[in-house]
């Protein structure tokens, strides 16, 4: 069958697309067949016209699928689309959002870089700096999310590369990201921007002045709690570096699940508007309910960061925190009371999550570091759903009654 398609066509037409038309189509081709929906390629090897034509490919002096370790069509659409989303010129897909923080800081950083990471970041992120890569020769400090001024402070003449959440998990902690890469790129460093709170749709880091944004795609790209993966987006000079570290090391995303995630960006934006309306509404009704003592919601006036969230943000996102009276054993019971809430700590799904991150997502920091971060034992951390938000909320006051 001949091959009647323009493999580049589709990319041309999108030429100032809006986010909802590149959701849906950005980076797509069709092949022979003509395939309306994007094609799953679940192939680990490819086929050489010759052995010149193997060895340019492998090369690089003529462009073409290698191996799916570091070259594939589904990977590559699933790149190119987040690529589109957030405002880069190249996306590489890793296995696992933490994958993807390793190969950026394996790429761009070297033995005896400094490197500053907020406080306030996902337990496994502090892991991963302190428990191995200060063993290979990066130093690692830890300033306060928001606090510009001990950012600065915190800078020495070997400070590669700042990383931050923003929002952050689970305090909703934000910081000035045009700000901070201000003072990032005056002193020679590259900020990196966790967006996985946020995604595309709410915030764009890079359009902020961030050099690399990364994503955990298990969380709401995919949108279902279905496939594990990962990304990073930036400049095409800084991301060619994190694809070698991919195609030496292997943390590569499979084909299916670059497929899932695809298929999940394509309801990205109304997922995410879902997700932020209700969260809204749960926040300001919790701020209200007995024995709740703080809700952390950057949507609420009564958040140190509400404005900031406001200009920097489309949305507030979909996560909210309390802490209630009572500690750990509190917080528990009120857990253990709710019964159609997911007790986990996976977010970013259709379904509402309910976890404790001083015992699950946190709970391999030490007690110091737990108390750096704002983690209390008596926090709480809920990641609104898709269900009616009516009844997610006479679930949580099932907790509130446990109190």
């Amino acid at each position: 069958m001949t091959n009647e398609w323009d493999a580049g066509r589709l990319d041309s037409d999108l030429d100032g697309a809006a986010f909802d038309t590149l959701a849906v189509r950005a980076g797509q081709r069709r092949g022979p067949e003509g395939e309306h929906g994007e094609a799953l390629f679940p192939t680990s090897s490819y086929v050489f016209r010759s052995a010149a034509d193997a060895a340019a490919r492998f090369a690089g002096d003529v462009p073409g699928n290698v191996y799916s370790r570091y070259t594939n069509p589904t990977v590559r659409t699933f790149e190119e689309r987040i690529a589109a989303l957030e405002g880069a010129e190249q996306a590489v897909a890793t296995a696992s959002g933490m994958s993807a923080i390793m190969g950026v800081v394996m790429s761009l950083c070297s033995a005896g870089d400094h490197v500053l990471v907020s406080r306030s970041v996902f337990g496994s992120t502090i892991s991963l700096f302190e428990k191995y890569l200060k063993r290979f020769g990066i130093q690692v400090d830890y300033p306060p999310l928001a606090d510009l001024g001990a950012w600065e402070a915190a800078f020495k003449p070997n400070t590669r590369l700042l990383f931050v959440e923003s929002p952050s998990n689970p305090l909703a902690e934000l910081v000035d990201i045009a700000a901070l890469a201000e003072i990032a790129h005056g002193r020679g460093a590259l900020l990196v921007v966790d967006n996985c709170f946020c995604t595309p749709a709410l915030q764009r880091p890079l359009a902020l002045g961030a050099d690399v944004v990364v994503h955990s795609a298990t969380k709401y790209i995919d949108g279902q709690g279905r496939s594990m993966g990962g990304v990073a987006a930036g400049r095409g000079e800084l991301m060619k570096e994190v694809l070698g570290f991919l195609r030496t090391a292997g943390p590569t995303l499979s084909p299916f699940n670059a497929w899932i995630f695809l298929k999940g960006l394509e309801t990205l934006r109304i997922r995410m508007q879902a997700h932020c309306q209700s969260a809204q509404r749960l926040a300001e009704w919790l701020e209200g309910q007995p024995g709740v003592e703080r809700v952390y919601y950057a949507g609420l006036p009564s958040h140190p960061q509400h404005e900031l969230a406001k200009r920097q943000q489309s949305g507030f996102g979909a996560v909210v925190s309390f802490e209630v009276a009572g500690g750990q054993a509190a917080a528990w019971r009120f857990i253990d009371a709710t019964r159609m809430i997911s007790i986990t700590t996976n977010l970013g799904d259709t379904k509402t999550t309910i976890a404790h991150p001083a015992s699950t997502s946190h709970g391999r920091l030490s007690p110091q570091e737990r108390a750096n971060a704002g983690i209390g034992d008596n926090l709480i951390r809920v990641a609104v759903g898709l269900e009616d938000v009516a009844d997610i909320q006479a679930d949580l006051a099932l907790g509130i009654a446990a109190l």
